[in-house]
């Protein structure tokens, strides 16, 4: 039985027509008179964080953390500005997925296992109704790597809880071989979605527990269940 399940969010939960890309574009240039470059980082999976040190890093920015509270204050106004305009949405099957687990005897503690920093994935959320199903999480403010990302989530998901969990009472629902990874680093089981940049057949040879093409494809409660 699922106790704890943790979401990540761009092509998990939702796509939101590449607000956030743009927006960390829009901080670098705004705030750095950095202009090219950010359409060469690979988001899919990655952490805030690791997005702008590595951005840093290829333009000899020190990487202090003045610089990084500087990028972030911009880039939630330029994400806050773009995310009311975007043409994004939620994916086919989460609100089914919501609904099925609401129909389970004992519900599983239900949060957000995300590279986002919190105030974005609060910002992002919010535009489609989803904040508020989320009690807690692990954001890119607790960690820059995914892999500790996961164990604050898992930590929090048993506190909310009320008791600790076994490893494979947790469940990861991601849309990339970085969200597998992470699950793997806490011992969790893995649903993984072709719903982001990655098919199932690729995402298979990551070894998840199921790769679907998205939540449509599967039962909830059979997940977590089994």
């Amino acid at each position: 039985m699922i106790r704890v399940v943790l979401f990540d969010i761009d092509g998990t939960l939702i796509h939101t027509g590449g607000a956030g890309v743009k927006a960390f574009a829009r901080a670098f240039s705004e705030e750095f008179g950095l202009h090219d470059g950010s359409e060469n980082l690979k988001f899919a999976g990655r952490t805030d964080v690791s997005l702008v040190r590595e951005f840093f890093s290829l333009h000899q920015v020190e990487p202090t953390p003045e610089h990084f509270t500087r990028f972030f204050g911009v880039y939630l106004k330029w994400l806050e500005l773009m995310i009311a305009d975007c043409e994004g949405g939620i994916f086919q099957g989460v609100d089914n997925f919501f609904a099925q687990m609401k129909l389970l005897d004992e519900r599983p503690a239900v949060g957000l296992l995300t590279g986002n920093i919190k105030r974005g994935a609060e910002l992002k959320l919010r535009k489609y109704g989803l904040w508020e199903r989320f009690a807690f999480g692990g954001f890119a403010d607790d960690h820059e790597e995914r892999d500790h990302i996961a164990a604050f989530a898992r930590q929090r998901g048993e506190t909310h809880f009320g008791k600790q969990v076994k490893s494979d009472e947790v469940l990861v629902i991601g849309d990339t071989p970085l969200d597998i990874r992470c699950a793997r680093a806490i011992g969790a089981k893995v649903l993984a979605v072709g719903t982001g940049s990655f098919t199932p057949a690729q995402l298979r040879e990551h070894q998840p527990d199921w790769a679907v093409e998205d939540l449509v494809a599967i039962s909830a409660i059979d997940v977590l269940t089994t």
